[in-house]
């Protein structure tokens, strides 16, 4: 009865010449706000801070004026010991970063598309994600001493488990109706991984990718700090010493820059390799 009443009640606004509003439905639309647009909260925090500052609300010994962290960046520029410490900090983040992307990702593989893979590898992981990996620091030091590969090796670590996390549970989740398709149409190894696996697992790898990035720059700028001769962590922990907060402002500033930065390049990668999903904005 209900169902007559509603088509009724349709022919007759067509009759009379009323066409029906459809409502439009509300949409989250991340991925398709222009790059720029992300800028506009950190603005907003460095308007407020030059404000305050202007206005003599914060203390300049405690917190200087971004004019004032400007000058010293400047000064560290010119003198040469900004752009060491960057080349120095972006090598020990980049060494870490791909050793613990290709870990993640092949044990990731192992585990996932295999019984005994996933016996032997995803337990383990699991063990390593519950302990705090800068709590290994002072047994990787003793294994690797205190030069340049145990920094590396704890970077590696804390970027291989997001991606590795991540990864598996995109692979764990891909459709049972994909693969019994893939069964059925005969498909060899290599082609069930190309067509099926990649694909699937894709998502989740972007989403493992984004954290492990992070996660790279917050155990940088504490290794830097350990028995560093070089480095943004470094140049801060001796500003720490003299009490130079303007140049512990400058380290943060690039490490806040860079990580933002390789995010924003992350997402728009995947934008355009996951291109063909369909997402929330369609």
């Amino acid at each position: 009865m209900t169902a007559v009443t509603t088509t009724t009640t349709a022919v007759a606004a067509a009759e009379a010449g009323e066409v029906p509003q459809v409502r439009r439905r509300r949409r989250l639309s991340p991925g398709r706000r222009l790059p720029a647009a992300r800028l506009i909260g950190p603005l907003a925090v460095l308007a407020l801070w030059a404000a305050a500052s202007a206005a003599g609300t914060l203390d300049p010994g405690a917190i200087p004026a971004p004019w004032t962290v400007l000058r010293t960046a400047g000064r560290l520029w010119t003198d040469g010991t900004l752009p060491t410490d960057i080349l120095t900090s972006l090598r020990r983040a980049g060494y870490g970063f791909a050793i613990g992307l290709s870990a993640g990702v092949l044990l990731a593989l192992a585990s996932g598309l295999s019984r005994t893979g996933e016996a032997l590898i995803d337990g383990t992981v699991q063990l390593n994600r519950a302990i705090p990996t800068l709590g290994l620091i002072p047994l990787f030091i003793l294994w690797l001493g205190i030069g340049e590969t145990f920094k590396v090796a704890i970077i590696a670590i804390v970027v291989y488990i997001p991606v590795y996390l991540n990864t598996h549970a995109a692979l764990a989740g891909i459709d049972s109706r994909y693969v019994e398709l893939a069964e059925v149409q005969g498909l060899s190894r290599l082609a069930f991984i190309r067509q099926v696996v990649i694909p699937g697992a894709l998502p989740g790898f972007f989403v493992g990718l984004r954290l492990g990035v992070t996660s790279s720059w917050l155990g940088l700028v504490v290794l830097e700090q350990i028995n560093a001769t070089s480095g943004l962590g470094y140049l801060m922990f001796q500003a720490q010493n003299y009490g130079q907060s303007d140049v512990i402002l400058v380290g943060l500033l690039v490490y806040g820059v860079f990580g933002l930065v390789s995010d924003s390049v992350v997402r728009l990668v995947e934008r355009r390799v996951l291109s063909w999903r369909r997402s929330l904005n369609n």
